[in-house]
């Protein structure tokens, strides 16, 4: 092995492949993740009941959690696949600004998310026992 030439494994380039792919639909899941929000408002402007509200409420939860998981996956395509095996090179990628702003989409998300499950979902009253 020559100096300064690293090998990246099988399992990292498989890894890097997959969240390649996964970063690509990224688009289409922020896509998806709108609309459910815009039913979501719809259903609470019509008065829909809280069952509607609760089930429209956690569409919007797995479709802001499948946008978040690809912009994550995405972040990781942008380091490349010897991000996954060697530390210090990911630490080094994650300063560029291509990345930063990878990681800062995938945040944006991630909070979009945590608040609407704290606060966005509607909440159910349980059934008595028979």
């Amino acid at each position: 092995m020559a100096l300064g030439r690293h090998r990246i494994g099988p399992e990292a380039r498989r890894r890097h492949a997959e969240d390649s792919e996964a970063g690509a639909r990224l688009p289409e899941l922020v896509a998806a993740a709108a609309e459910a929000e815009r039913r979501l408002r719809e259903a609470h402007e019509q008065g829909a009941d809280v069952a509607e509200l609760h089930r429209r409420g956690t569409d919007l939860d797995a479709a802001l959690t499948d946008a978040m998981r690809a912009a994550y996956a995405r972040q990781r395509a942008l380091i490349g696949p010897r991000g996954y095996d060697d530390r210090i090179y990911r630490r080094r990628r994650m300063a560029r600004a291509d990345v930063r702003e990878a990681t800062a989409a995938a945040e944006r998300l991630l909070t979009l998310r945590e608040r609407h499950r704290l606060h966005g979902i509607a909440r159910v009253p349980r059934e008595p026992a028979a």
